[in-house]
């Protein structure tokens, strides 16, 4: 089975448009959704209404649980804090009942799925260092934990002695060692930080344990348009110019 994982959609419809159209020529069996389908950008119900129809698993980000006014956006930064409150003003009635519907975690197999991080999912944890990913392997019992939050598509692999972190290339298959454990960033659909503006997303083949980072371009000029017409901080278009 080919499994592809999307990750940080933040209401970016262009982006999330593009990676779906990728998936159609991957040979993908299933689409899972990791978290953050709103927050940021200016279409979170047209996101959510794909990601519902779309993704045969999905689970709650921290921007989704702030969205149904679940999360205190005290430690956001203000202008996280803006988009917050327009997103939540704008939330239609469907898109809240999927989004309270939202697990933290699920499973497909010996496969986790977490928004940030297996251990205390609801805590939001960002897995940056290999300090903390060692923490985090301690966490869960699945030889694989797939995750996104941080923006950054990066594999941390845990061997015989301490975690290594492996930077992989886009599209180019990943082979995945069987005696070892992994926790898989997948980059962000919406809104990437790793200064590549393109969408990120990672297609994973169980029968032949191989990852496969994609990168895409999309229309970046036309959702930075539709950031500014919808009122939101000019700041949020302008950075996915940059990949930052």
């Amino acid at each position: 089975m080919r499994i592809a994982f999307i990750s940080d959609i933040h209401a970016n419809y262009e982006a999330l448009q593009t990676v779906l159209e990728d998936i159609e020529t991957q040979s993908i069996d299933e689409i899972v959704s990791l978290g953050d389908i709103v927050g940021y950008g200016p279409n979170p119900n047209e996101c959510a209404a794909v990601v519902k129809e779309r993704c045969e698993k999905s689970v709650l980000g921290n921007h989704d649980q702030a969205a149904l006014g679940l999360l205190s956006t005290e430690y956001f930064n203000e202008i996280a804090k803006q988009a917050t409150q327009w997103t939540i003003n704008n939330l239609s009635e469907d898109t809240k009942a999927y989004l309270s519907s939202l697990p933290f975690t699920e499973k497909i197999e010996d496969v986790r799925l977490n928004h940030s991080s297996p251990l205390d999912p609801e805590k939001w944890t960002y897995v940056l260092t290999l300090e903390e990913a060692k923490r985090q392997f301690a966490g869960f019992d699945e030889r694989i934990c797939f995750i996104g939050h941080s923006h950054v598509p990066i594999v941390l692999e845990q061997g015989a002695e301490r975690p290594s972190a492996i930077r992989y290339p886009s599209d180019e298959p990943l082979e995945l060692f069987p005696d070892r454990r992994y926790i898989v960033n997948v980059g962000s659909v919406g809104q990437p930080r790793d200064r590549d503006p393109r969408s990120a997303y990672v297609w994973y083949d169980t029968q032949l344990q191989t990852l496969c980072l994609r990168r895409l371009d999309y229309e970046v000029q036309t959702v930075r348009e539709k950031i500014r017409e919808a009122g939101l901080p000019e700041f949020l278009g302008n950075r996915l110019v940059e990949g930052m």
